[in-house]
């Protein structure tokens, strides 16, 4: 049996956090390994579990989710999935996220209706295949 993809899940909503966790717990292929509220919470379990995926949330307090990514990047890159209800096809939020180093951009208001393609994007990622190699998910930013 194949390892589970190892995914540590950053989002300030406790709401979006359980969501993400219980949807992602129905597959075994995939491992939440951590959960973090905040940007520093977040940058702490990445550097202890070394996750093959992170999902992060855009808008946070404190710091938000780009300044997050971008000290993700410097420390030890690894996929990140943007998430943002404001992820919308050629929405310059999705052009900053990706110039920055995002793998992919999802928007939160789909997560749930688009499951099967959340949860296929994040094993997708998490065994090494970039975006751009995923024949079904297209465009790189998903959204309503």
């Amino acid at each position: 049996m194949t390892k589970p993809v190892r995914i540590v899940v950053v989002d300030d909503s406790l709401t979006i956090r359980a969501m993400i966790e219980t949807l992602l717990e129905r597959d075994r292929r995939i491992e939440v390994v951590g959960i973090a509220r905040n940007g520093e919470e977040a940058i702490e379990m990445i550097r202890l579990e070394k996750p093959d995926v992170v999902t992060l949330d855009i808008a946070m307090p404190g710091k938000d989710g780009l300044a997050i990514l971008d000290e993700i990047m410097d420390m030890e890159p690894c996929p990140v999935i943007m998430l943002s209800s404001l992820m919308r096809d050629g929405a310059p939020i999705v052009a900053e996220a990706m110039d920055r180093g995002a793998a992919a951009c999802f928007n939160k208001a789909m997560i749930v209706r688009e499951a099967t393609r959340f949860i296929g994007l994040i094993r997708d990622l998490g065994r090494g295949l970039m975006v751009a190699d995923v024949a079904d998910i297209a465009p790189v930013a998903i959204a309503a």
